[in-house]
């Protein structure tokens, strides 16, 4: 299972007008560890960054899945309630959960919401999904070498 972190990555992006401004990006990493999401961040945007660059934070989410579009460039936040009903008292029960889906619009994004959701046997509900300022997504890197391969977008 994956451990997502989203870590904000602080530098000073070129603008159109040619100024540069000093930027704040969340980036999401599959990590083991805070200390291995940083040094993952820092590898993945070393080869797109030039100059200085932060890491201001780094955190656990609670994404428990993620939906991919290799042809998406944004990502949304579907918020989905399983519903449960308890055997016993028949009381319906919604038990939350946090799923990462890209999507070149809206409605892109709710098409890959239902098309990831096809094969679930569980009733659900879609409370909410709403655009993320998430850039990008990195899988786990598993064969020890960072490259675009890796990088899920």
């Amino acid at each position: 299972m994956a451990n997502w972190f989203e870590c904000k990555v602080r530098y000073d992006k070129m603008m159109e007008n040619g100024v540069p401004k000093k930027v704040n990006e969340p980036y999401l990493v599959d990590a083991l560890s805070f200390t291995e999401a940083e040094a993952r961040i820092i590898e993945e945007q070393t080869p797109f960054i030039s100059g200085d660059f932060s890491i201001n934070a780094v955190k656990r989410t609670k994404i428990s899945e993620i939906f991919w579009d290799d042809t998406a460039d944004k990502w949304y936040m579907a918020k989905v309630a399983f519903i449960t009903i308890d055997e016993k008292t028949a009381v319906e029960k919604k038990t939350t959960t946090l799923i990462l889906v890209a999507g070149s619009d809206f409605k892109g994004a709710y098409d890959n919401f239902m098309d990831g959701m096809k094969g679930t046997m569980a009733d659900f509900e879609l409370v909410s999904l709403a655009e993320t300022p998430i850039m990008d997504v990195y899988k786990a890197n598993l064969s020890g070498n960072a490259s675009t391969a890796d990088k899920a977008e």
